[in-house]
């Protein structure tokens, strides 16, 4: 059964709640969690009927505007309990895909869904901007309070983001490739704070209406308040903004992917606030963070009040992105019961492998974080980075809180420091155990500061074995 959002919310505080037990990460071997997180999860099921869009009067000639041939293939599937709605190979352009309760959308060998760039094809649902709620532009697939939903295939998802379509509305950016915005040109930036400014109020959601003439860019794929949600196989490029956003969701399953995208704030993977998610055997080569775990910003997140927990991430490919697997900085409703292994990250564009990025703007409870078998070739900072002096910093009257990390078996061939833990005065990092790790080619000193219970057990730096850093 589906929770409700009254529902979604309480589970969230009791969530919480059992975050907050004294020593609950210090069981004998907390990978046990791990592996009764993955007995929980279970991909949708889908019943067996299928339709392609051709029968509904798609033309894939990548010219004609699709949009009503899938809301019909859809919507005929969905009269008869669901199924599968094919997209065969050619070329589709369509506005927004709207799923629905037990379909499965899947993009076959050769086909590409081409999404519109024309902001008057995207109609107003309920979705999040950066952590905060409103009523924005629709996500290009979009499902909202549905059950049993899937992207399946091996074609290719093309948000048709560039510098002359989406990605100009993040105005200056300083990214890899031309973001297209100039001097003089529309933005998102006065929308941004007008949005934040409505969450710290506690404004209405439904009163926070934002438009194409707001420059709020949709994000690509997200399920918003769904249970059992697979999304499989497909390419993703030329992204508007995030890309696979799972938001309010339970049972989350994000395989075998190709997630190119080197836009402004193109995140690979953001799920937030949600519970009992497999992350596996994805390519990452991003703008922004490639993993990036989050739970709300700021006011909104802590009205909202429900934390990500449960997660499993593994046989992940990390190349470009700000961080690798990140923690926040979204994640005023808390996160914990992560564990990460055998993934590899490896690009000189790649600023972190491990990141937690927090604040006392943002507050939140972070905790019992478990890594494992990680190989980094190069990255262009710190491999391990937590950092409480993210953006406003100690600028804020919410604690922010990090405790329980442990890493093992992380092997990195060359940064400039191996770990750069930056508490605050009045919030320290807590218990941080690196076990049987080597940091090699580090040029500088790690930089500790307010961090407590740093443990290190059979550590080596650049070849020789450290007690502390």
């Amino acid at each position: 059964m589906r929770l409700n959002r009254r529902e979604l919310i309480g589970t969230g505080a009791a969530a919480m709640s059992l975050l907050a037990l004294p020593g609950w990460a210090a069981i004998a071997d907390p990978w046990v969690g791990a592996s009764e997180i993955l007995a929980r999860i279970r991909p949708p099921r889908i019943p067996a009927r299928s339709v392609s869009i051709v029968e509904h009067g798609a033309k894939g000639d990548g010219v004609t505007l699709n949009s009503r041939a899938f809301a019909a293939a859809i919507a005929a599937l969905s009269s008869k309990g669901g199924g599968r709605v094919i997209v065969p190979a050619g070329r589709f352009l369509t506005g927004p895909i709207h799923l629905d309760s037990n379909i499965e959308l899947h993009v076959g060998d050769g086909a590409t869904i081409l999404f519109s760039t024309d902001p008057a094809d995207f109609p107003i649902v309920l979705t999040r901007f950066e952590g905060v709620e409103m009523m924005g532009l629709s996500p290009l697939i979009y499902a909202h309070c549905k059950r049993n939903v899937a992207i399946t295939g091996t074609g290719t998802l093309d948000g048709q983001g560039s510098g002359q379509h989406w990605w100009s509305w993040k105005g200056p950016w300083k990214g890899t490739v031309d973001g297209g915005w100039r001097d003089g040109m529309p933005d998102q930036r006065a929308a941004r704070r007008r949005l934040f400014d409505m969450a710290e109020r506690r404004v209405p959601v439904e009163k926070r209406i934002f438009g194409a003439s707001d420059y709020l860019r949709p994000a690509f794929i997200e399920p918003h308040g769904c249970d059992n949600v697979l999304i499989e196989g497909v390419k993703l490029r030329g992204a508007p903004f995030w890309q696979v956003h799972p938001v309010l969701c339970r049972n989350v399953i994000v395989r075998n992917l190709d997630i190119l995208g080197h836009g402004p704030n193109n995140d690979g993977c953001d799920p937030e606030s949600c519970t009992d998610v497999l992350i596996e055997n994805v390519l990452f080569d991003t703008g922004d963070d490639c993993i990036a775990v989050k739970s709300g910003r700021n006011e909104d997140g802590r009205r909202v009040a429900v934390p990500s927990r449960n997660f499993v991430i593994r046989d992940c490919t990390m190349r470009e992105g700000h961080g690798g697997i990140t923690i926040g900085s979204e994640i005023s409703g808390g996160c914990g019961n992560v564990f990460a292994e055998r993934c590899t990250m490896d690009s000189p564009n790649l600023d972190y492998a491990i990141r937690f990025k927090n604040n006392a703007m943002r507050g939140g409870l972070l905790e019992g974080f478990h890594y494992r078998d990680i190989a980094v070739g190069e990255v262009k900072r710190a491999v391990i980075a937590c950092d409480f002096n993210y953006e406003e910093g100690a600028k804020g009257a919410f604690t922010p809180a990090l405790r329980d990390v442990t890493i093992e078996r992380i092997a990195a061939r060359r940064s400039i420091m191996a770990l750069d833990a930056q508490g605050l005065p009045n919030a320290p990092i807590e218990r941080v155990r690196l076990s049987d790790c080597a940091f090699d080619g580090v040029t500088r000193p790690s930089r500790i500061a307010y961090t407590n219970g740093l443990v290190l057990d059979r550590v080596r730096v650049n070849g020789a074995p450290v007690t502390q850093l």
